[in-house]
């Protein structure tokens, strides 16, 4: 682990359920410094760490001394990588793990990995003992800069990805950017995907940066990859501030590119055939494109978010992904999106210009089904 620098802090302002986002390479090695208020109820009790198991073969015995030199020991519990690990019997299995811990309501557990062991153990602290605290660890860039701030917490079920699941705070971030050394190169296109996302929904100067430094980002230099995650983590930690439970349309704005996204992930069984950071940048495309043929947004910009998503080596054109479905097809998958509202419409998020997302309600989705059939067939 890299030697602790003073970390880039950026605030999530909640009222009562405030908490920090720490970024700098190191934090992990200096984790009792940074944590210290959430592990010291614990005693000589062991700390639970539930982890991906690739982050703990990368970063856990490292972690474990970090907190044994301040006389901690730890207790791990292991997860599947794999969206597969966000189900019932995972949610029953850890709930079940942690009451046998002892975890009482005013414990943390902390939650090594990406985003699918922070949404599982979100979910579980939010309903274990009517509620429990826990400490976000994200080790991929996706759940770096996405799924370990703002509270989203959920399992996958038959119906669809994501649809039980809970608003829980976590009461700390610690995002160490060393972790993401040891990254395979295609997790970290996926979660650079969302750091384009913001770019392309709110702050047109940050995706122009992008355009030129995107390749160092995803080369991790040490300055572009913290300016690219500060930046990402700060657009969100203000939208989750201004709409914490997603109701009046601000938070909205941070599923541009999923909804379609969501349904190629169901085309695609929620397998490693497409990562869920994948779908989003083909989404996002298919938002732009979209877009343009509504006449919203201009064909010059359609085409710079396909190159941005081209050059950072992302899935652009659905037609590669050999679906054995048709636009209709992936249509009735958005029907199942938990953003379908009670009138049977499905509101999109699209763009009017680089930067400039919104909510279009009156999305025709005979329409939207004919453009998925031209998508799939082209190129």
């Amino acid at each position: 682990m890299a030697e602790a620098v003073a970390p880039t802090i950026v605030p999530v302002a909640l009222g009562g359920r405030s908490y920090e986002v720490r970024i700098a390479p190191g934090l992990l090695g200096d984790i009792t410094g940074q944590a210290a208020p959430f592990l010291a109820p614990y005693g000589e009790r062991p700390v639970p760490i539930v982890a991906d198991a690739n982050a703990r073969a990368h970063h856990g015995e490292a972690l474990e001394r970090a907190l044994a030199a301040a006389g901690h020991s730890v207790r791990w519990y292991d997860v599947a990588p794999g969206e597969g690990s966000k189900s019932w019997a995972g949610l029953e299995a850890l709930t079940d793990w942690l009451l046998a811990q002892g975890v009482t309501r005013s414990d943390h557990v902390f939650a090594l990995g990406g985003g699918v062991v922070g949404d599982l153990v979100g979910f579980a602290c939010a309903i274990l003992k009517r509620g429990c605290g826990f400490v976000q660890l994200p080790t991929t860039l996706l759940a770096q800069v996405d799924s370990s701030v703002g509270g989203k917490t959920a399992i996958n079920v038959a119906a669809g990805k994501n649809l039980i699941g809970a608003f829980h705070q976590p009461s700390l971030v610690l995002i160490d950017t060393g972790t993401l050394d040891t990254l395979p190169p295609r997790e970290m296109r996926a979660g650079y995907a969302e750091v384009l996302k913001y770019g392309l929904l709110g702050d047109a100067p940050f995706f122009a940066w992008l355009e030129e430094y995107g390749d160092a980002v995803l080369a991790r230099e040490d300055a572009p990859l913290g300016r690219a995650i500060s930046t990402s983590v700060a657009a969100k930690a203000w939208i989750v501030a201004e709409d914490e439970r997603e109701t009046s349309g601000v938070r909205a704005l941070l599923n541009l590119g999923h909804t379609f996204g969501h349904a190629l992930e169901a085309a695609t069984g929620f397998s490693d055939r497409l990562l869920h950071g994948e779908a989003v940048a083909l989404g996002m495309v298919l938002a732009a494109r979209y877009s343009a043929r509504r006449e919203w947004l201009n064909d010059a910009a359609a085409e710079r978010v396909t190159r941005a998503i081209d050059r950072a080596g992302l899935p652009s054109e659905i037609a590669a992904l050999g679906l054995d479905c048709n636009g209709a097809a992936l249509v009735d998958h958005m029907r199942h999106d938990k953003k379908m509202e009670a009138a049977g419409t499905l509101p999109f998020l699209l763009l009017k210009d680089i930067g400039a997302a919104f909510m279009a309600r009156d999305v025709d989705l005979a329409d939207l089904a004919a453009f998925l059939d031209a998508q799939l067939q082209a190129h």
